[in-house]
């Protein structure tokens, strides 16, 4: 006798009148997103070309490219001449960001709205992560408790590459079990939509942090807000939540 075999019934992903998915997770950069933003940049890099002065014949120019890049610029133009001189440095220059980090974060905060916005998610059942280039401890120094309304951090400590590498934010995804197409990624920093576009995400811009709205536009946002709860009020009129 045959045994019936169980019909498969697949059911649709729940679209908006846009064609966009809903969504099921939401990953977050932290400062400037969900936090204030107290890291002076500028400072980090002047500290980081005196530093490299002491290793490096000409004291270097700090250029328009990020802190972390301009790290690994200047480590790898040590690195020619001399590798154990490079290593000092490289250990160096990361305590020194480091400690700038951490006491940027004794005088940072969270944005009012941010444990509200992050706790509705959680009652829509909508995943939520973190993702920075900062270090886990200023993170948690801002956000102590955090792991109440985040499913994942992923720190600089925590990857071996940060963003705009895609695989920081693919890697978050998979930790907390979502497909990019189910995704967005939030940020106030044209780094961050990048990572979103590299990793086949949506991405929102927020100009809660040193970047304008019209620049996150530039930078080919799918949706820019002042802040991330005008942006989620927007989403929300939309049908992705």
């Amino acid at each position: 006798m045959k045994q019936e075999q169980e019909k498969r019934v697949d059911i649709a992903p729940a679209v908006n009148g846009n064609g966009h998915r809903k969504l099921e997770a939401v990953v977050f950069d932290f400062d400037g997103t969900l936090a204030e933003l107290r890291l002076d940049f500028s400072e980090m890099k002047r500290l980081l070309g005196i530093l490299a002065h002491e290793y490096l014949g000409d004291p270097p120019v700090p250029p328009s490219v990020p802190a972390l890049e301009w790290l690994e610029t200047l480590e790898d133009g040590i690195r020619q001449t001399n590798a154990a001189a490079a290593d000092e440095f490289r250990e160096r220059a990361a305590q020194l960001i480091r400690d700038l980090e951490v006491e940027a974060a004794r005088q940072g905060r969270l944005f009012p709205f941010t444990r509200t916005l992050l706790e509705e998610l959680g009652r829509r059942a909508i995943k939520v992560a973190i993702i920075t280039r900062n270090c886990e401890k200023a993170v948690r120094l801002v956000f102590p408790d955090m792991d109440r309304y985040c499913a994942a951090l992923l720190a600089r400590d925590h990857v071996p590459r940060v963003k705009p590498d895609p695989d920081h934010l693919l890697r978050a995804l998979e930790r907390i079990g979502s497909p990019p197409e189910t995704a967005i990624i939030v940020g106030d920093h044209p780094l961050d939509i990048r990572t979103g576009k590299d990793a086949g995400v949506l991405t929102a811009g927020v100009s809660s942090g040193n970047v304008s709205r019209e620049n996150l536009e530039k930078s080919g946002a799918d949706w820019t807000a002042e802040n991330c709860e005008e942006l989620f009020r927007s989403l929300e009129k939309e049908g992705l939540l």
